[in-house]
This record gives C-alpha cells, sequence and structure tokens, in this order.
C-alpha cells in the first residue's frame, strides 16, 4: 500500500487554507468546550456538561476523525463524512438536551 505524501510547499493553496480553518474552528471549539466545563465544575450544572460535549463533538471530533480515518483506517471519504456528520449529529443532540433536557 503506497500513500500519496503531500510536502506543505507543494500543497495547493486552497487545500492548506481548508486544513488551516479546520484546525481553527477545532482550536476554538476547544477553548468554548473546555470554558462550558469550567461552568460545569464551578456551578454543578448538569446542562453545561452536556452542552461541553455537545461543543467537543461538534468541533474537535469531526477534525479528528477526519486525520484519524484517513491517515490510519482507510482514505476512503465516504467512511470519514459518514463518522464526521455522526459526530456532528450527536454533537448538536448534546447541546439540544442541554438547552431543553431535565437535569
Amino acid at each position: 500500500m503506497t500513500q500519496n505524501v503531500v510536502r506543505l510547499d507543494e500543497a495547493p493553496l486552497f487545500e492548506v487554507l481548508t486544513v488551516a480553518s479546520l484546525f481553527l474552528v477545532a482550536l476554538v471549539g476547544t477553548i468554548i468546550a473546555y470554558q462550558a466545563f469550567r461552568g460545569y465544575r464551578r456551578n454543578d450544572s448538569r446542562s453545561m456538561l452536556y452542552l461541553s460535549v455537545g461543543l467537543l463533538l461538534l468541533t474537535v471530533c469531526p477534525f479528528l476523525i477526519n486525520v484519524f480515518v484517513t491517515t490510519v483506517i482507510s482514505p476512503s471519504q465516504v467512511v470519514t463524512v459518514f463518522l464526521e456528520n455522526v459526530s456532528r449529529l450527536l454533537g448538536l443532540l448534546s447541546i439540544m438536551y442541554s438547552l431543553y433536557g431535565r437535569h
């Protein structure tokens, strides 16, 4: 099995900007999720915990899934997109539960 390695200086600008924006989304999502988690610990508010988990599933996990699946498991884009969308759906459900659930 051969893998195509693309050097950063040979990658098209659009691809570099796409990866950079995905990384920034994951970074900002992590910061916001951490603040929500701090709110959970400070106030013992379970809704903040669900918000924190939802934000991680919505922002960080799709990025990690993309990197992990494409580099370790399989370069299949169908599998990657499916797993990313499942993570986003679970994240949105967790955020919705944090807003409307009984805790």
